[in-house]
């Protein structure tokens, strides 16, 4: 009984590790999957850069790094995260991407022009 608990004690907190190993980082994929979208939906609707910037790295966890690019008519925001704790040493990094297409947005004379529509109660 005693040779078989010394064998499968250390197997059962290796397992138990692992699986605390893969809820950190799908959580902080989550974080940065969050962040990526909210900064390309944010730079699609022509948001300053500075705006973008600040909006992504409210959502993304602590210590990523948050780049923000555009090729034509598409934004592309991209998340980079290291792990949190003591599964920081590890060489591991979380990389997410979002990309969204650039809103048209219409001069603001243009836009108020005809919404005058009254709701009846």
């Amino acid at each position: 009984m005693t040779a078989e608990s010394a064998v499968v004690l250390p197997v059962l907190v290796l397992v138990a590790m692992a699986l605390l190993w893969g809820l950190c980082v799908m959580a902080v994929r989550i974080q940065c999957v969050d962040a990526a979208r909210s900064g390309a939906r944010a730079a699609a609707r022509q948001d300053p850069a500075a705006a973008v910037a600040a909006v992504t790295r409210d959502l993304a966890p602590r210590g990523s790094t948050v780049t923000v690019s555009r090729e034509g008519d598409q934004v592309r925001v991209t998340v980079v995260a290291g792990l949190p704790g003591p599964l920081r040493g590890l060489p591991f990094e979380v990389r997410e991407e979002a990309v969204a297409a650039s809103e048209e947005t219409a001069p603001q004379e243009a836009a108020g022009a005809g919404t005058d529509s009254e709701v009846a109660p």
